[in-house]
């Protein structure tokens, strides 16, 4: 699978696709979902799914980014669909998120009318723009600069308009921007059994691991012992948030 640029989206498509995958990232790595993500999208396009990455830059109007993402992605599945690139009609669709890429979900699920089959949220924070924005607290004595919508905003729209039934939480256990735990109250209220919570191991930036190509010399050294056993602690994290996100999406897929 090559990665392919279609209607300003990053796009992989496996052969026999099970399913359709929309990500977005965080919000200063977004730019380059394909780059920034690259490792952990490509393993689950390798279980079958189309990998639709949209990129964006961040502003404070997080609605109209969030308008802006979707259409984007809607305009990507009907040309995929247009080229006969995807024949099967329906394929479930997920939205996976990562840190401000959760937000931007959100507000998706919450005031456009989407068809999901269910929502995977990484690592969600909801901050302010002066927690958010380096230098915000120094322009706010003068200027009243604020997402929008604001936190308290954000959790009200997804209170009352939240229509995903199915969502996927997790954090990780080394991660201080997290606010998972209070987006898992409001959807629990919201869609009570439907909601599913998880902690890994990890930080914040996990899902941003890459490959590490690590080749050995023409004799094994205690440098190349040290150089595995890197690899191997950068992919355990990896590799379990890798497994979370299949198993929920298909609790029969191989591990």
């Amino acid at each position: 699978m090559d990665w392919k640029e279609i209607r300003g989206n990053w796009v992989l498509i496996p052969k026999n696709p099970i399913g359709i995958i929309h990500f977005l990232g965080g919000a200063f790595v977004a730019t380059a979902p394909h780059l920034t993500y690259r490792w952990l999208l490509e393993q689950i396009a390798s279980k079958g799914y189309v990998v639709i990455a949209t990129p964006f830059v961040n502003t404070l109007d997080h609605i109209a980014i969030a308008q802006s993402v979707l259409l984007n992605f809607d305009r990507t599945l009907e040309r995929l669909h247009d080229s006969a690139v995807l024949r099967k009609l329906y394929l479930p669709t997920y939205g996976i998120g990562h840190s401000m890429g959760c937000k931007l979900h959100l507000l998706i699920g919450s005031l456009y009318p989407v068809e999901r089959a269910g929502n995977i949220l990484i690592s969600f924070n909801n901050y302010a723009a002066k927690d958010a924005i380096p230098l915000v607290d120094q322009l706010n004595s003068t200027l009243s600069i604020e997402f929008t919508p604001s936190p308290l905003e954000t959790n009200k729209i997804v209170q009352e308009g939240y229509k995903i039934r199915r969502n996927l939480l997790i954090k990780f256990n080394n991660d201080n921007l997290d606010q998972s735990a209070g987006l898992t109250k409001i959807l629990q209220q919201r869609f009570p059994d439907m909601v599913t919570a998880q902690t890994l191991p990890g930080t914040h930036t996990t899902p941003l691991g890459q490959d590490i190509k690590w080749q050995t010399g023409a004799s094994f050294t205690p440098f190349d012992a040290l150089g595995q056993w890197f690899k191997q602690e950068v992919y355990r994290d990896l590799t379990q948030l890798k497994r979370a996100i299949l198993l929920w999406m298909n609790p029969l897929s191989p591990p």
